[in-house]
């Protein structure tokens, strides 16, 4: 395994849009540079910037961050937001455009998200609309937002009838990413994180996959090192979907919704914030394979792999408290997933790969969800 010093680089193709990712340990401090250099590279000349974050990251890392831009000759203020799932709305995005006029920024005001999940799709969103789009910087602070939403331009707010119903495609000028932002993170906020990690080596990589079942322990002592690595490889799989499939517009970026049908209905039954997104995906993984074995796809070993990897890191594999399948069912085809008015689910053909279908019966979803 590399040196935890050493700095990562994984690059996202997309022609004028393309931007870099930046993986490190201990250079939060110093971001402004590397934030200067894309500016230029985008031909802001104006240096102001609002870093926007919540309660939880703006001590120490938003005004960390803050400082580091205001080192690097940047005017930079901080927004704050409170910490939660209920600050991906508009109430809270209108009040973010109320600071932005406050402090007259314009189309070339840069936009630095500093947080998880919640604040990089609330700030992107903002910085998608606000005079039509400007520019902005991802800057996650949680593992699940490392390896999964501060990558490839999805960005948005819930609605009571779905989650992240309400966005926009609306892609960063790079992202950094420091490990040691994860030292803190409170173990339930980790482990979240490690579900979307899973994904990808499940979805994309048995290789991958191999290494994670080989590196448990690691995975939960939080090793530099390898997180570096699962950050990185998980960023580069993501990478190379969003390239071929920005705006999720041929079915391919549809791979990475492996869990997801099931996870954003559970989400969403159980209220936001009872179940962490990553709690919900591992759950819906797990569903997905028994979706996937009911119809022949796979046999139990990929099945069984999953569930002792997913358990190994302390993440659950079935609901708390079991849930109506008809009120699961109706929030499905609330889904932005589905197609026609059709259930759209991705599943596993062999470990590394899945296939998105259209033609689940409903009694299979049912005799699933009642298992």
């Amino acid at each position: 395994m590399s040196d935890p010093a050493e700095h990562r680089t994984v690059s996202v193709q997309l022609g004028p849009r393309s931007y870099e990712i930046e993986i490190s340990t201990g250079r939060l401090a110093s971001c402004g540079e590397s934030i200067s250099l894309w500016a230029e590279e985008r031909g802001l000349s104006a240096r102001q910037a609002v870093v926007i974050t919540d309660a939880n990251v703006r001590t120490p890392y938003a005004e960390t961050v803050a400082a580091s831009l205001r080192d690097a000759g940047w005017d930079a203020t901080l927004a704050d937001v409170p910490a939660g799932e209920n600050s991906k709305s508009l109430d809270v995005v209108w009040r973010l455009y109320d600071e932005l006029v406050a402090i007259e920024a314009g189309r070339q005001t840069l936009v630095v998200a500093v947080g998880g999940g919640v604040v990089g799709d609330l700030a992107g969103l903002v910085a998608a609309t606000y005079t039509r789009g400007v520019p902005f910087v991802q800057i996650p602070t949680t593992l699940l937002a490392q390896v999964d939403s501060s990558v490839g331009g999805k960005v948005g707010v819930n609605h009571a009838h779905g989650k992240n119903l309400i966005g926009a495609f609306h892609q960063p000028i790079g992202v950094v990413i420091d490990t040691t932002v994860l030292e803190s993170l409170p173990a339930r906020d980790y482990r979240s994180g490690l579900a979307e990690v899973i994904k990808y080596g499940v979805i994309l990589d048995e290789e991958f996959f191999d290494f994670l079942e080989q590196n448990i322990q690691g995975l939960n002592d939080r090793e530099p090192a390898i997180l570096q690595h699962i950050i990185a490889r998980s960023c580069e799989l993501k990478a190379q979907v969003v390239e071929q499939d920005e705006h999720e517009r041929t079915g391919l970026r549809a791979v990475l919704n492996y869990g997801h049908t099931f996870a954003h209905a559970y989400e969403a039954l159980c209220g936001y914030g009872e179940l962490t997104h990553g709690e919900a995906v591992a759950i819906g993984m797990a569903d997905a394979a028994k979706l996937a074995q009911r119809r022949g796809l796979i046999d139990q070993t990929l099945f069984s792999r999953q569930t002792a990897l997913t358990t190994a890191v302390g993440l659950p594999t079935q609901l708390p408290a079991p849930l109506n399948p008809d009120d699961v069912l109706q929030r499905m085809k609330l889904d932005k997933k589905t197609v026609a008015g059709n259930l759209r689910f991705v599943l596993p053909t062999r470990l590394g790969h899945v296939q998105v279908f259209t033609d689940v019966a409903e009694a299979d979803v049912r005799a699933v969800l009642n298992s």
